[in-house]
């Protein structure tokens, strides 16, 4: 804190040195209060730093810092070094972190009509468009029905339409029959094309491609950069799957001990920072995609009418199964499977 000094006159009454050291003592109960007001948040996430969740961690640690003039400090911890993708959500109800960023398709069980978010197939959406769609419905629909009441989110965004790339090239659902596929979750939307969907997290992805544990995986591009998986994987199938759901929480508790103008700033932060992520990944994965092309010859395949529409013929029964499944809960899948059409829609304009 710094202040302007002032010139007095020099005293000549025995009141004004008093009236001076009790501004003095008062200006200096005032800066100890502005320090111990002064906060630090550990924010934690799974993959590496230079990944675009990791982007939009640093892109939303920068902007708090900013905004607060400097009040609020962000410790990031990319990469896994403070909680893993396996103990993420726990890890901040506990403390470990104040905020933690993951892919929630994780933990299918626990935020089934979150999932459903980015496990529809074929929605032929951006990044940015996706990530709104998200956030949109993430505000509009009440925290218990994800099953985040523990939990203030902070943000949320998504990849893009996840893409089947892979060593050998896949034409048709009979290349596609018996592969064995990484997916960050469980995944019917590869059960349904014939391939066998291995669960794992990207940190253990790049060993089980070079190892060829996997013969592929179904993801967003822009790993094939960022990952390097552009030297294991030579083909993309250019046909859009699920989106992965990236999710950014702080606990309740947490949160209810910030003062009200960082809430406030945390609140104005969230859409921006969804948003951020989504431009930034469409952008860079077209970058992806030319590099990969350039130095690694990767090839893009395109489906034939006659093949796309098996492939559509596959999943429309897992779409409409997965949205069954979600409203035998009790939950509003029908409702937020409707309203996410029309955000798509309204945004896409």
């Amino acid at each position: 804190m710094t202040s302007k000094s002032r010139r007095y006159p020099v005293p000549t009454l025995c009141r004004k040195p008093l009236i001076n050291l009790s501004s003095l003592l008062a200006g200096v109960l005032l800066s100890s209060s502005a320090l111990a007001s002064d906060i630090t948040l550990n924010y934690a996430f799974f993959a590496p730093a230079q990944t675009y969740p990791g982007m939009q961690m640093q892109f939303w640690a920068d902007e708090l810092e900013k905004r607060t003039n400097g009040q609020v400090s962000v410790n990031t911890f990319p990469g896994g070094t403070l909680l893993t993708a396996a103990n993420m959500f726990d890890g901040v109800l506990n403390g470990v972190a104040d905020i933690g960023l993951t892919t929630t398709s994780y933990e299918p069980a626990r935020f089934p009509l979150l999932n459903m978010i980015g496990e529809i197939s074929g929605q032929d959406v951006s990044a940015e468009v996706a990530s709104q769609v998200a956030y949109q419905l993430i505000q509009e629909f009440p925290q218990d029905q994800f099953n985040l009441e523990d939990f203030k989110v902070i943000t949320i965004f998504t990849s893009e339409p996840g893409y089947l790339q892979t060593r050998n090239k896949v034409s048709t659902l009979e290349d596609l029959e018996g592969l064995e596929i990484r997916v960050p979750g469980e995944s019917e939307t590869m059960r349904a094309l014939g391939a066998v969907p291995i669960g794992m997290s990207q940190a253990e992805t790049g060993e089980a491609l070079q190892a060829g544990i996997v013969q592929g995986i179904a993801s967003s591009r822009e790993t094939l950069l960022d990952l390097q998986y552009a030297r294991h994987l030579d083909y993309i199938v250019d046909y859009p799957l699920s989106n992965v759901i990236m999710l950014a929480v702080m606990s309740r508790e947490r949160w209810d001990s910030l003062p009200e103008d960082v809430q406030q700033t945390i609140d104005q932060l969230g859409a921006e920072a969804s948003q951020y992520a989504g431009h930034y990944l469409d952008n860079h994965v077209q970058e992806a995609i030319s590099w990969s092309q350039e130095n690694h010859n990767l090839n893009i395949i395109t489906l034939d009418p006659e093949e796309q529409a098996r492939w559509e013929e596959r999943l429309e029964p897992v779409n409409k199964k997965y949205i069954e499944q979600v409203a035998s809960q009790g939950l509003p899948a029908q409702e937020l499977y409707d309203r996410m059409l029309e955000l798509v829609k309204k945004n896409n304009k």
